[in-house]
């Protein structure tokens, strides 16, 4: 698993970054940089996604990618953790939040609850399905978009930097989309005659890892959300860590990070809860 890393190398407060199903560690990029002066930032590649190596497609699930962080947080060797899990990357925090004896201090849930909305789901899963070969940065960058506007409003410059690093360049100078197709296979429960009965089980799941964890928690959501709803969100200001709560104005799923308004309540929520003793 490759991931990329901000701040001094030898700093034991680090806050570890993880992106949503089709994206990339490079995704961080700003909010690295306006965290890496008090703390260490390591923003990984999530199996089959970026440079990391590509799994059998069954793989391709929470349980596996919590138990590749593991692995990861072992060699960090932090003092004290925080997390920043945006979509998929914050399911995978409240699996590690929900453990026993979890190690993280901090938990940044951007745009995820332990209940996702099944529209959302639905429209992600569309937007993935077509394996597409581009001609230029601009063409998938075009792309791109018409299939995230839910990220919200950006400018040209500012949406080509969320673009380059989710394309890889092929031998014939085309550009491909950095994930593995077969990370798709998990929505195949979608179709499934039982698959409202797989959801109901899976937000059970999640909402006894959500109720088990005892870090400081941040849930960000967009006023527009097609995948976290209000209601969840209520919900998770309730129980468990009962969680402090933040709503994006004018974004849907699900704020990148990138502007001031979006980073400076993360960064100011992990300072005040990484701060040493």
């Amino acid at each position: 698993m490759a991931y990329w890393e901000w701040g001094e190398p030898d700093n034991p407060d680090v806050v570890v970054c993880v992106h949503g199903l089709s994206r990339q560690g490079r995704d961080f990029d700003r909010l690295a940089a306006a965290l890496s002066p008090r703390l260490r930032v390591v923003c990984p590649d999530v199996a089959g996604r970026g440079r990391s190596q590509w799994l059998a497609p069954e793989l391709y699930q929470v349980p596996q990618y919590a138990a590749d962080m593991v692995t990861l947080l072992a060699r960090l060797r932090a003092r004290r953790l925080g997390w920043v899990g945006t979509s998929m990357g914050g399911l995978i925090g409240i699996a590690l939040g929900g453990l026993r004896d979890s190690p993280l201090q901090a938990l940044v849930l951007n745009d995820i609850g332990p209940a996702i909305a099944e529209q959302g789901l639905r429209r992600i899963a569309g937007g993935l399905a077509r394996r597409m070969r581009f001609a230029s940065l601009d063409e998938a960058a075009d792309y791109l978009w018409s299939v995230s506007e839910g990220f919200g409003p950006h400018s040209r410059a500012d949406w080509l930097e969320l673009s380059r690093p989710m394309l890889v360049e092929q031998d014939d100078g085309s550009l491909l989309l950095h994930y593995d197709p077969a990370i798709l296979q998990g929505f195949a429960q979608l179709a499934a005659p039982d698959a409202a009965t797989q959801l109901a089980a899976g937000e059970q799941a999640m909402w006894a890892l959500y109720d088990a964890v005892r870090a400081p928690t941040l849930v960000l959501r967009g006023e527009r959300s097609d995948i976290l709803s209000d209601g969840t969100l209520q919900a998770m200001r309730a129980r468990g860590p009962c969680a402090q709560g933040l709503e994006i104005p004018g974004v849907g799923h699900a704020p990148t990070l990138m502007s001031p308004e979006q980073i400076e309540p993360v960064r100011r929520f992990l300072f005040e809860h990484m701060a040493a003793a």
